[in-house]
């Protein structure tokens, strides 16, 4: 039956950023279709935890701060250690810093590229070597953004990065392929999140997203669950290198 092909019983997936917003609705998705999953964050992931206890998941936190790549080695050996195997990993860590572009700063640019490019490149790749070593393949998922595809205003770091994010997903479409590891993307349109909070508060601009949103308002983190977990599963078995829009028709308009 075709609803199978979307149950990850016996899976483990690695969700980064998974202490809230997408990350944890992605997470607690993943889990509800069958898949153990490892929550890495910098911050609690104490919440997340409950939420995939609740309906009797399983969950294994690990503390992690992204804006340093040397943390990377640890998050793959505990998931492995702890719960046996990693088939599926989901890039979704990410930060954002804003200012116009004579007063950016380079700490600004470097946080933001360490942790939305750099960190994501060098996870997918250890997690790959773990997919490649168990010899069963495996499904990488990157968060890109609406600023994958345009330019944005007084976010030039997230902008840059999140255009790399989209590059990447194809590089590692084209070299893990063979190895049966899938890489693709999902680009979230304007979700209601802490990274856009700034946006929601300003009421012009707030206006001017809506006016453009075929569906009339702000994603929520649960819209992105059901990409997510086609994604990691066996029905995205031939889909590679592709970027999901999950934005509620921005970019059709």
């Amino acid at each position: 039956m075709i609803l199978d092909n979307f149950k990850l019983d016996g899976k483990v997936a690695v969700v980064t950023g998974a202490s809230k917003g997408l990350g944890q609705a992605m997470a607690v998705g993943l889990a509800q279709a069958g898949a153990k999953v490892a929550l890495v964050a910098r911050g609690s992931t104490e919440e997340t935890a409950k939420l995939v206890k609740a309906f009797g998941g399983q969950s294994l936190s690990i503390s992690a701060d992204l804006s340093k790549q040397s943390c990377i080695p640890g998050i793959v050996e505990e998931t492995v250690q702890q719960l046996g195997r990693l088939d599926i990993l989901v890039n979704n860590a990410g930060i954002i810093r804003r200012a116009p572009l004579d007063e950016f700063s380079e700490k600004d640019w470097d946080d933001v590229i360490n942790v939305n490019q750099k960190s994501l490149f060098f996870l997918s790749q250890a997690c790959a070597r773990q997919m490649v070593k168990q010899g069963e393949g495996g499904k990488i998922i990157n968060l890109a953004s609406m600023l994958s595809y345009q330019g944005g205003i007084n976010v030039p770091s997230y902008t840059a990065s999140k255009s790399a994010v989209m590059g990447l997903t194809r590089l590692l479409a084209n070299e893990l392929a063979e190895k049966d590891i899938n890489v693709n993307g999902i680009a979230p349109g304007y979700m209601a999140t802490d990274n856009t909070s700034a946006l929601q508060a300003d009421e012009a601009r707030n206006r001017q997203i809506l006016e453009r949103i075929p569906a009339g308002r702000w994603g929520k983190p649960e819209d992105l669950v059901g990409a997510c977990v086609f994604l990691a599963s066996s029905a995205a078995n031939y889909l590679q290198g592709t970027t999901i829009a999950v934005d509620g028709g921005w970019l059709s308009r």
